[in-house]
């Protein structure tokens, strides 16, 4: 493990602490390699979207719209390969939040959420990009060869 030492000014270092506070992290280090985790991936995303990724994607929709279940459900059928997981929650007698677990390249991955999010009624739409590296594993323990998802920062 390497030391770095910076220089805060007073006020940008009290922002700190309230911030890690706020967000329960007991050192600046680990609050520190958290925002240094979140910035290379942002600018590994941004310069590279060959990659392979884990995303989650998550919105809130009316489920009275008329037709945006079936076309939501639509667009996750064209994309089947990429859907891990989802989840689906009744916030209230009108509205639903789905959460979905997704794994692909970083293009398929964005042009699946923008499809979502951009579907008319679809609100909130949030996607939550991190780059990975896939290796084909095999085991003493499994029966047969398995992907591993194993993330870049």
């Amino acid at each position: 493990m390497e030391r770095h030492t910076i220089s805060l000014d007073t006020q940008l270092s009290e922002q700190f602490d309230k911030f890690m506070q706020a967000r329960g992290y007991e050192n600046r280090s680990e609050a520190i390699r958290d925002l240094i985790r979140e910035c290379l991936e942002v600018d590994r995303l941004n310069k590279n979207i060959k990659g392979y990724c884990v995303a989650t994607l998550s919105y809130i929709y009316n489920h009275h719209q008329r037709d945006l279940a079936k076309h939501v459900t639509s667009v996750h059928h064209f994309h089947h390969d990429l859907t891990l997981s989802s989840m689906h929650v009744h916030m209230d007698h009108d509205n639903c939040l789905e959460v979905v677990f997704i794994r692909g390249t970083v293009q398929d991955v964005r042009r699946f959420a923008d499809k979502v999010i951009a579907t008319r009624g679809v609100r909130h739409g949030k996607l939550h990009i991190v780059p990975i590296e896939l290796s084909q594993e095999r085991h003493a323990h499994s029966s047969g060869p398995h992907i591993h998802s194993s993330p870049l920062t």
